[in-house]
Parts: C-alpha cells; sequence; structure tokens
C-alpha cells in the first residue's frame, strides 16, 4: 500500500463499498465516514493499515474500532442531526469525528487522559465540529450536560448496563447502544427509553476492550 493522500481516499472508498456490502445503508453516515481521514487517527506503524476492516492498536491497551463496526453502531443510533449525544470512549477520536458530523451537541468521555488530548487536539486540527471532552470515569457518563438523546458506548460492559447512563438518558425514545457481556465477548445491545419504560434489542456479537470504570469492570478484573 502506498502512503499518500490520493491512495488513503481511494482505500476509503473501497471500505465503504464494503460497509456497504454489509447492510449499512444511511447515506449520512457513510458519507460522515468518507469525511474522516482514518489513517490519522492510528500510530504511524499501522497507518498502511488504517483502511483494512480491523481493528487497531491505539496505545494504553486501548484500540480504534472495526470501522464496518463503528458504521453500524452510528446507523442504528438513527442521528437525525438536532441529537444531543453522549459518547463512552472518545479514544482515538474515530468514532467522535463522525459523531460530531451526525449530531448537534456531543460531549465524549476518555478516561485516559493522552488519548483523549490527542484525539481533541487532532479532530480540532483537521476542523471538526466543536465538541466538549470530559477526562473522567464515563460509566458515571456527565450529568451536567443530560439529558441525552443518544448515549453511545464503545467499550464492553460486564453484562449490565451502568445505571448513571440510564439515569441521563431522554424518556423520550432517548437510544443508549453499547455492548454487553464478559471480557472477551459481547452482544450489541440497543436500548430505548420511553418514559419510564425501557425496551431492549439485540444485533448481534462484538468483541470490545472492556469498560473500567465504577459502574463496570474493575481495573483488575480486565485482565484473564
Amino acid at each position: 500500500m502506498l502512503g499518500n493522500e490520493a491512495d488513503f481516499e481511494v482505500q476509503r472508498e473501497r471500505l465503504i463499498q464494503l460497509i456497504r456490502e454489509k447492510g449499512v445503508r444511511d447515506e449520512r453516515v457513510l458519507d460522515a465516514i468518507r469525511r474522516v481521514p482514518r489513517h490519522l487517527m492510528v500510530p504511524e506503524e499501522y497507518r498502511r493499515h488504517a483502511y483494512i476492516d480491523h481493528a487497531l492498536p491505539i496505545g494504553e491497551g486501548q484500540t480504534i474500532s472495526q470501522p464496518s463496526l463503528v458504521a453500524t453502531m452510528t446507523e442504528l443510533l438513527a442521528l437525525q442531526g438536532e441529537e444531543r449525544v453522549l459518547e463512552i470512549g472518545t479514544g482515538s477520536g474515530y468514532q467522535t469525528a463522525i459523531l460530531s458530523l451526525l449530531c448537534r451537541e456531543l460531549v465524549t468521555v476518555e478516561r485516559f487522559p493522552r488519548l483523549a488530548l490527542r484525539a481533541y487536539q487532532l479532530l480540532t486540527a483537521l476542523h471538526f465540529p466543536p465538541f466538549v471532552l470530559v477526562i473522567g470515569d464515563g460509566t458515571c457518563g456527565f450529568p451536567p450536560l443530560a439529558p441525552y438523546d443518544c448515549i453511545l458506548v464503545t467499550a464492553g460492559a460486564p453484562g449490565r448496563v451502568p445505571p448513571p447512563l440510564l439515569a441521563q438518558l431522554s424518556p423520550h425514545n432517548g437510544r443508549l447502544l453499547l455492548p454487553l457481556g464478559s471480557r472477551t465477548h459481547q452482544v450489541l445491545t440497543l436500548i430505548t427509553k420511553q418514559g419510564d419504560r425501557l425496551f431492549t434489542r439485540t444485533y448481534g456479537e462484538c468483541v470490545f476492550v472492556p469498560l473500567v470504570g465504577k459502574y463496570g469492570w474493575q481495573p483488575d478484573e480486565t485482565t484473564l
């Protein structure tokens, strides 16, 4: 693979075609993916692999998620452009960038300061829409700006939704999407909140790094 910008654009278009073939149909989501330079969000040694449909390491034991899974999760949120969204797990900033193009207001929480600041600096330099960055425990959400129309968790929760996230979800068709399960195997789960009622649907198996925090995995539980 070559490494100039034109080559990356060709690779990105091929990736978008693959994502279409995997069932993603929302043109707004696909266009957002087209606008995000994933190769700038991975360590330089992995740059040539940026548009292969795989997760890649980004440091601190974290990963940048598989692009087709990012697209699927984003599509499941059914964003129309006027939502306030909470993202748990900023990581590389890849999902953050995509969400910023699709909603009205975005808050993103990351527990690793180095990752958070790198993502913020990169997305700011690339002139993505502004967002609120919080360094802290994502399992606690971010109450000052609640309620949220959508909450997206990009790490695997231990079989139970963190109660603060449910509390901060809008009761007016609020949507919370997260992986639920064990440390090594989760099920993608969408919870819709209507008043005081919760409706749950699942969308298949997935694997994410553990969601660590007060209402997630404890640090000593994240190693086998």
